[in-house]
């Protein structure tokens, strides 16, 4: 009997250690798996044109950030836009209407890996189109909008040769910008856009951008407009006069 009641009494505590939180504890794991990227080209007409890379901002889609870079680019470039890998739904425009998508780049959980993916989508981009002879690789001019301004910063000083210019409009630099080793200086010319009542970046927030920009790149001119969170004409057309410098 009392055999009996010692088994009964390990299968007992054999269940609590197997139930307790200590014994069962889950380990996270990763896998890799392939996604497609989409993009709208919008060719020069001619081979190994300059090349406008234009990237929007959280919530958007390729086809408005088109819109706006078509009005942006210098004739006889060639524009690329690109659609962020990160899908949402948005409600609908009116009651009852269907739900509609929108697309971000990352979040906070693990966003080195949507750093990762962003960097390996702008390199492919230009390695594809100048095999293509569609752009001039030495001609490659890189914009963001919003959330996308700090993730190309990050692109143009973490690949510093591969870029002529970066555009940043309405948006931030990246939270590491004077801690991380993986910065490095560039020749790229450097071009940042900031709205005078954004209320995500306002004045107090991005007056010292220019100067903490100086710090990797020689070419950095920086511009407020009286603007919101948002792209206004005189930005666009200070956007075209500058690409047209070169």
């Amino acid at each position: 009997m009392r055999k009996a009641i010692a088994r009964r009494s390990v299968s007992a505590i054999s269940l609590r250690q197997m139930a307790s939180p200590e014994a069962s504890q889950s380990v996270e794991r990763t896998l890799k798996a392939e996604i497609k990227i989409y993009y709208d080209l919008h060719a020069a007409g001619r081979p190994s044109a300059p090349l406008l890379i234009a990237l929007h901002g959280y919530g958007a889609n390729k086809k408005q950030m088109m819109r706006e870079a078509t009005q942006m680019a210098p004739d006889g470039f060639a524009i690329i836009s690109l659609q962020g890998f990160h899908q949402h739904l948005k409600e609908p425009k009116e009651p009852g209407g269907p739900l509609r998508f929108g697309f971000g780049w990352l979040s906070n959980f693990h966003p080195e890996d949507s750093v990762r993916v962003h960097h390996q989508a702008i390199t492919d981009l230009i390695q594809t189109l100048t095999a293509e002879k569609i752009v001039d690789p030495k001609q490659v001019f890189l914009l963001g909008f919003s959330q996308t301004c700090a993730l190309n910063y990050r692109f143009a000083f973490t690949h510093p040769d591969l870029l002529r210019g970066a555009i940043g409009i309405c948006g931030g630099l990246p939270g590491d910008w004077e801690t991380s080793e993986t910065y490095k200086p560039t020749s790229a010319a450097v071009f940042h856009l900031a709205g005078e009542k954004d209320e995500f970046y306002p004045p107090a927030r991005v007056s010292d951008y220019e100067a903490r920009l100086k710090l990797r790149a020689q070419n950095v001119e920086f511009k407020s407009y009286d603007a919101a969170h948002e792209i206004v004409p005189a930005m666009r057309e200070d956007v075209r006069a500058w690409l047209q410098k070169g």
